[in-house]
């Protein structure tokens, strides 16, 4: 899988070769490339990071799929990688709402609430793969917000 750009990419640079949990580790592995990233790049320009993410994904997440015979085999993690970025990108300053964050992001994407479920089942290539888990970061997001808006 290292012979090739895009599944290093989707692999999340090996963090989803991770005997456990794979997804989980692919999140961690994000939340501390994200705090590396926030040491050169400030404010509005960290949402380039997950746009731009979500494209490359698009793309890697789709051959490494297909080099693995598996649609959305569970080593591909630069989906968790990208949402999660997102997720870090809009949040409220403070290691405790990343923290918050991380349990949230993790909850959606595993459960799978709808719609969630549904576009992972039918949405198909790499935007599928993409996709779902953008929206257990909207659901994050959105848990986040209600919290704050209620405490």
């Amino acid at each position: 899988m290292r012979a090739r750009l895009s599944h290093l990419v989707a692999l999340g640079f090996g963090s989803g070769l991770s005997p456990v949990a794979p997804g989980t580790v692919g999140t961690l592995w994000a939340w501390l490339a994200w705090m590396v990233i926030g040491n050169w790049v400030q404010g509005p320009a960290l949402l380039m990071f997950p746009l731009l993410g979500f494209a490359l994904g698009v793309i890697a997440c789709g051959r490494t799929g297909r080099a693995l015979g598996s649609h959305d085999h569970g080593a591909i993690v630069w989906d968790e990688v990208v949402a999660f970025w997102l997720v870090l990108a809009l949040l409220p300053a403070g290691f405790g709402w990343q923290l918050a964050a991380f349990v949230l992001f993790r909850f959606f994407d595993i459960v799978k609430p709808p719609p969630i479920r549904h576009f992972d089942r039918t949405v198909g290539g790499g935007f599928g793969v993409m996709f779902d888990d953008l929206l257990a970061a909207f659901y994050t997001l959105l848990a986040i917000a209600a919290w704050r808006a209620l405490g």
